[in-house]
């Protein structure tokens, strides 16, 4: 692959890849393959866009080594495999798919066991009777540790999960697990629950930029039309264009829907006797903004949404350049 080039990693296969595909495709961003199981692929409408398929934690790992310049993976990868993830990767934008917890989760049939301070008097009991610390089942041995330390527990051990963490317990190779979960009906049917405060990360897919990547101009420009593209697609998802006529003055209405509902005025124009003003607005204050438009004499108020609505400044770019110190 060119050094010039941004790479991009994606996930190679299942459902991410298809949520990451589909999240480009919004934009108006087609991932495209090189061959039916190739490893590498194009983004068509960016040039000097290449992207390596790579499983979730490859990615994590590429994006600390600077090998890919973006990625999308999970945050729970990126807290778990990463040495310093706040020092080599910049978590850009949340993608709305991938949703999971990383939580701590103890057998149903501990009835006084809700919370990490419960789970600590445990561990204590257990290493003094037993002579032999507490195990917790894991994946997540970075989370884990951190997690643990933060509520002050540190008479357990860590038993690596080469499997289905949530049947060590039962299994017997462990008393408690830390594992990931979307829904906890996996762990419901191990008779196991999660503690109160014992949710470490809810992590979902982000988009993720390298700051140890090679950053040169081609690779920067190709990320400033990506990230413009993700923000308008955002901003458009997000708000409405908003029209009405009425006997009111245009100016003074814009001021007036840009103070009370945060609606940017888009255009406006006078008439006798009134005028016409149009302005975009955030989609859950649009009834609100049709409300007013109506009292102050619009007969009708219309409401549409855009594809794009693309703001002066790229705020997704903005917040890259500033990381790479650029």
């Amino acid at each position: 692959m060119s050094s010039n080039k941004l790479i991009l990693g994606l996930p190679s296969k299942g459902r991410l890849q298809e949520n990451a595909s589909e999240f480009f495709k919004r934009a108006g961003l087609k991932v495209s393959k090189h061959g039916g199981r190739g490893y590498t692929g194009t983004l068509k409408g960016v040039s000097d866009v290449e992207i390596a398929f790579l499983s979730a934690s490859e990615i994590a790992g590429n994006l600390e080594q600077g090998t890919i310049h973006f990625g999308i993976t999970g945050e729970d990868l990126i807290r778990e495999k990463l040495a310093a993830p706040d020092q080599s990767v910049e978590l850009l934008l949340k993608l709305g798919f991938g949703h999971a917890d990383v939580v701590v989760a103890v057998p149903q049939s501990w009835i006084d066991v809700d919370k990490m301070a419960d789970l600590d008097d445990v561990a204590l009991a257990f290493h003094a009777k037993r002579g032999k610390r507490l195990r917790v089942a894991t994946k997540y041995f970075n989370l884990t540790r951190m997690f643990f330390a933060e509520h002050g527990i540190n008479d357990y051990r860590i038993v690596e999960s080469l499997g289905a963490t949530e049947g060590a317990p039962a299994a017997g190779s462990a008393e408690a697990i830390v594992d990931i979960t979307s829904t906890g009906a996996t762990l419901v049917a191990n008779n196991l629950k999660i503690l109160d405060d014992g949710v470490m990360l809810r992590s979902e897919a982000n988009l993720v930029a390298s700051l140890n990547a090679d950053w040169g101009d081609a690779s920067l420009a190709a990320a400033r039309v990506i990230l413009d593209r993700l923000d308008a697609r955002d901003r458009a998802e997000n708000h409405m264009l908003v029209a009405a006529r009425g006997p009111f003055d245009p100016a003074k209405m814009a001021e007036d829907l840009d103070r009370h509902y945060q609606c940017a005025a888009d255009v406006f124009s006078v008439f006798e006797g009134g005028g016409e003003v149009r302005v975009i607005c955030p989609t859950a204050q649009v009834q609100a903004v049709a409300d007013h438009l109506r009292q102050a004499g619009a007969e009708t108020v219309s409401a549409s949404k855009a594809d794009y609505l693309f703001a002066a400044e790229n705020v997704l770019h903005d917040q890259l350049l500033k990381r790479l110190g650029r």
